[in-house]
């Protein structure tokens, strides 16, 4: 057989065929358009004493009174900007990169922020409890913190189980399945928290989270994005449980005789794609410190969006982890820009939306492209 036959994740990630260069070109052309059009901003100045504290900076003015100085920046292209992007990507990427999983088999999860809200909510109980006023406050704070992440994480896995044991068992498709769970988890976490939100964390856990370096850069979040993608990347590009995924996605049949067990498969997908949202919201719990019901709202446009623009096929076999993070990048960058430019944030999903059918669109002509190309070898052969 084939090497590149047998490995098409092997291929697509490797240096030799790098699919992703074209993200990367968009993200280049997107950031060199903000910092040219964005404009500038007038942000304080701080200085950093030499014990770690900052404080603000005074100059005299023409009558030598103290006057707050200030810096003058590119709004898109400043550190606490970039800092700021690479956050606010992170939920969505980690998410993502699950969602990848699942659309390379050729699946659709469209639950995704009702896995990520009632992983919140059930969560964000635990770690109230342990926390200042909870119940269990004089416990130690790092059980309360080890207890929460285990329950954030089990639940997000648990819906992937049950999402991915419907499909296997009643055998319909992933999209029916995962309307109706979307709607059916939401509900759960709506109804145990009665629609309120849920906070008062340990502050050892948001401390965590929260750890920041330099200009109040975050660090955690777009860390745990990184090595979620290179576990990802990893696994599709180098694991024969990986290179099982894209044989379901790319001929169910063919793998099905191959003797590849193809619910296994699925139900695999399923789980990771749930895991990632739970590992999504245990960030979002120690970054914002609370959690509702109605947390992840629309995310199942965003995060599907930002796999398909990363260069995943809806119709399976085709997508790398690195892509997830990529177009997750770039759905940012868009957000970020109709601030920046002072768009009305109202068009937001409207150009979101645009540019899925726009990504959609591609894939099919490079789709028509490569059966055409294939047809002309054929007859010539």
């Amino acid at each position: 057989m084939n090497p590149k036959t047998a490995s098409p994740g092997s291929d697509r990630f490797s240096g030799r065929h790098f699919p992703e260069k074209g993200l990367l070109l968009v993200i280049l052309v997107l950031g060199v358009l903000l910092s040219f059009f964005g404009g500038s901003v007038q942000r304080p100045l701080f200085e950093t004493n030499p014990d770690g504290t900052r404080h603000r900076v005074f100059h005299p003015n023409a009558n030598g009174e103290q006057e707050p100085a200030f810096v003058k920046e590119n709004k898109f292209f400043n550190s606490q900007n970039l800092a700021q992007l690479a956050k606010d990507t992170s939920f969505v990427a980690i998410m993502a990169v699950g969602a990848m999983f699942v659309i390379i088999s050729g699946g659709i999860d469209l639950s995704v922020g009702g896995v990520y809200a009632l992983a919140s909510v059930l969560a964000a109980m635990v770690f109230q409890r342990f926390g200042p006023d909870g119940s269990s406050a004089g416990a130690s704070p790092w059980l309360g913190v080890s207890t929460g992440l285990l329950v954030c994480l089990g639940v997000g896995a648990f819906c992937g189980l049950v999402n991915g044991g419907l499909i296997v068992a009643l055998r319909v498709h992933p999209f029916i399945i995962t309307l109706g769970t979307m709607a059916i988890f939401r509900g759960i976490a709506f109804v145990v928290t009665s629609g309120q939100s849920i906070g008062d964390f340990p502050q050892v856990f948001r401390d965590m989270v929260r750890c920041e370096i330099g200009n109040d850069l975050s660090l955690v979040p777009p860390a745990v994005m990184g090595l979620v993608a290179l576990a990802g990347g990893i696994y599709l590009s180098r694991m024969a449980a990986g290179r099982r995924i894209y044989a379901v996605g790319g001929n169910e049949l063919a793998a099905r005789y191959s003797g590849i067990h193809v619910g296994r498969v699925k139900l695999s997908v399923f789980i990771f794609a749930g895991l990632a949202a739970g590992v999504a919201a245990v960030l979002s719990l120690g970054y914002y410190g609370s959690a509702t019901s109605g947390d992840g709202q629309g995310y199942e446009l965003n995060v599907i969006a930002a796999a398909v623009v990363g260069g995943a096929s809806l119709s399976g076999g085709k997508g790398t982890a690195l892509g997830a993070l990529l177009g997750a990048l770039v759905i940012q960058m868009i957000s970020s820009g109709i601030v920046i430019l002072g768009i009305d944030q109202n068009y937001s999903q409207i150009i979101i939306g645009a540019v899925v059918i726009v990504a959609v669109l591609l894939d099919q002509f490079n789709r028509w492209l490569a059966e055409r190309k294939l047809a002309a070898r054929a007859k010539a052969l």
